[in-house]
């Protein structure tokens, strides 16, 4: 791959980290201002539309065939349904800065699910990853001003979520190289969105609570949620990451957390305290070692210092 290309790769990864980051306070916003499970099926439904039309000017657009729709069918209630459910309902009740440090868990934890279940080696260096990945959550969670206190609701469904997003990854794993993974997003954004749409009319959602959305401040952040961060971002990020890797994919996905957390300072004036800034590095570390980045650099670096 050449250089230039190379550069404006990681621009892209870099603006989507910058997307990504904000849009946990964006999210926090709007599910403090709409019911969560109604606002995420909304959201998301918009964002799967986006992706399909954008899946069609790319000219990649074709219909699932129909041994696909079953797999299609388990991504969509792993990574849409019970992911953002989980991550909505608990952005609701713990902090954007919790919330944010926990979801920059997710590479680790997609590692140790794939490791379980497709029974992947994993060096030395990886446990290592996934033991300090696990000490900055604790740090994070655990410890707070006045000491230690119990793990809030909020912050084990926002892990939860974690969780099963890394199970619809192994599911897309077993999904055929010939069907592209931005395609994939936008049919699996569609099926996920209108099962929690379902699920909303069961439950007796007020659906006019979308009625407020004509407001300029919420329809920005809507926007930015559902096509910007959402759409946008997931069909560039699956793109990036098939030419980038892996490992240096989750290097950016560090800069993800970062963005979150200064967004949730800034856009909601959550304070940063101390103990979120060690949790913060024990993440940054323990994804390094943990998703292999650190194990790849150190190869490079053997091999530059062989040649020279």
């Amino acid at each position: 791959m050449g250089e230039d290309i190379l550069k404006k790769l990681y621009i892209i990864l870099l603006v989507v980290m910058f997307m990504w980051g904000l849009n946990v306070s964006a999210l926090k916003m709007l599910v403090i201002s709409f019911d969560p499970i109604l606002i995420t099926g909304f959201r998301i439904l918009v964002a799967g539309v986006a992706v399909l039309i954008g899946c069609y000017g790319l000219g990649i657009f074709r219909l699932p065939y129909k041994n696909e729709w079953k797999i299609i069918l388990s991504i969509s209630v792993f990574n849409v349904v019970l992911h953002h459910i989980f991550i909505a309902v608990g952005l609701e009740i713990t902090s954007a800065v919790n919330g944010s440090l926990i979801i920059g868990m997710a590479p680790l934890i997609t590692m140790i699910i794939s490791g379980i279940l497709l029974k992947q080696f994993v060096s030395r260096w990886r446990v290592f990853g996934f033991i300090l990945g696990f000490v900055g959550v604790a740090i994070t969670t655990l410890v707070g001003e006045d000491g230690f206190a119990a793990v809030s609701i909020g912050d084990l469904l926002v892990f939860l979520g974690i969780v099963v997003q890394g199970l619809s990854f192994v599911f897309i794993s077993k999904l055929k190289p010939s069907f592209d993974p931005r395609l994939l997003t936008g049919y699996m954004m569609m099926v996920g969105s209108v099962c929690i749409i379902l699920y909303s009319f069961i439950l007796k959602k007020d659906f006019n609570e979308l009625a407020s959305l004509v407001d300029w401040k919420m329809a920005s952040i809507f926007i930015f949620s559902a096509i910007f961060a959402t759409a946008f971002g997931h069909m560039t990020y699956n793109y990036a990451i098939k030419k980038v890797g892996p490992a240096e994919s989750a290097i950016f996905l560090n800069l993800n957390t970062l963005f979150a957390l200064i967004g949730a300072a800034i856009f909601l004036g959550e304070m940063i305290h101390l103990f979120h800034v060690i949790g913060f590095i024990f993440i940054i570390v323990g994804i390094v070692f943990g998703t292999g980045a650190s194990e790849s650099m150190y190869r490079r670096y053997k091999v530059r210092r062989e040649a020279s």
